[in-house]
């Protein structure tokens, strides 16, 4: 049994480290709902810009604009992938890179292309067969319209230049505080489901359809990017928050047995000088 001291040491490492842990919950607690606000702030004109851009696609020839036509053979397929900077969010992280390995292993007669947005995707991602376009490592955790734009704008410079043939994006959904699920979303061509709300509506386009689809699928595949990316920094701040409350949860369990020992240990030890006192004594009386 290691001795009384050792494990008085122990027993304040783990204290130390379940303070940090607390610590890092409650920031992490604090930037979820700055990141989950932004997030639902931006759900409304997500939602708006998505059945307005499918019911004009719905209006319009497939071949009137370059988003909406399918290529006819399929060689280089990106990926958009996005992870956080850094690490200790359980399995937030490892969610996506099994996802995107998942979708390489169904796709094997395609050429895989990544764009890694976050050091977590192109550390996991970057050093295998994979060829990396381009990758952003430095959001940090948050994001301005304006950065994301920059992507998706990448995004559409690549498939333009046909140097990929369709574009696809990779990251966790928020669904809880506790629940992030890795979705893949098909961002070009343009592959929108068709709702009974889009299907009931009918606008009045001025200018036509054709001329606002021009102009507008830009602004939705900037947006598209975008709100993935909320989702993920919301997600991202909810399963770290998780995890260091666990971490923090297993620290006390361990403080407990140790302190446990600690009393055993102590109790040994005196036990084992009061020994030593009564033979003396009856050495001397002897």
């Amino acid at each position: 049994m290691p001795g009384v001291m050792d494990i008085k040491r122990k027993i304040k490492s783990v204290k130390n480290t379940q303070k940090i842990t607390k610590a890092m919950k409650m920031v992490s607690a604090a930037r979820m709902r700055k990141a989950e606000d932004a997030m639902k702030n931006a759900r409304s004109y997500a939602n708006k810009i998505y059945e307005l851009v499918g019911n004009m696609a719905d209006r319009v020839e497939a071949d009137s604009h370059p988003f909406l036509t399918a290529r006819k053979e399929v060689r280089n397929v990106c990926l958009a992938i996005i992870t956080s900077d850094k690490g200790l969010c359980g399995a937030f992280n490892s969610n996506v890179v099994k996802k995107t390995l998942a979708f390489a292993r169904e796709n094997k007669g395609v050429n895989i292309k990544l764009i890694c947005i976050g050091k977590k995707a192109y550390d996991f991602l970057g050093k295998k067969e994979f060829e990396v376009l381009s990758k952003y490592v430095s959001f940090g955790g948050k994001i301005t319209y304006d950065e994301a734009s920059e992507i998706g704008d990448k995004l559409v410079d690549y498939y333009m230049s046909e140097d990929v043939d369709e574009i696809y994006i990779i990251h966790n959904e928020f669904r809880s505080t506790a629940f992030q699920v890795a979705k893949v979303t098909k961002v070009l061509p343009l592959s929108i489901e068709k709702t009974e709300a889009a299907e009931t509506t009918d606008y009045i386009y001025e200018p036509k359809a054709e001329v606002l689809l021009k102009e507008i699928m830009p602004r939705y595949i900037n947006f598209t990017v975008y709100f993935s990316l909320l989702e993920s920094i919301a997600g991202e701040h909810g399963s770290r928050m998780v995890a260091m409350d666990n971490a923090a949860r297993n620290a006390g369990e361990v403080i407990n047995k140790l302190t446990l020992t600690f009393n055993k240990a102590r109790q040994g030890a005196i036990t084992n000088e009061i020994l030593d006192i009564v033979n003396g004594a009856e050495a001397l009386n002897g």
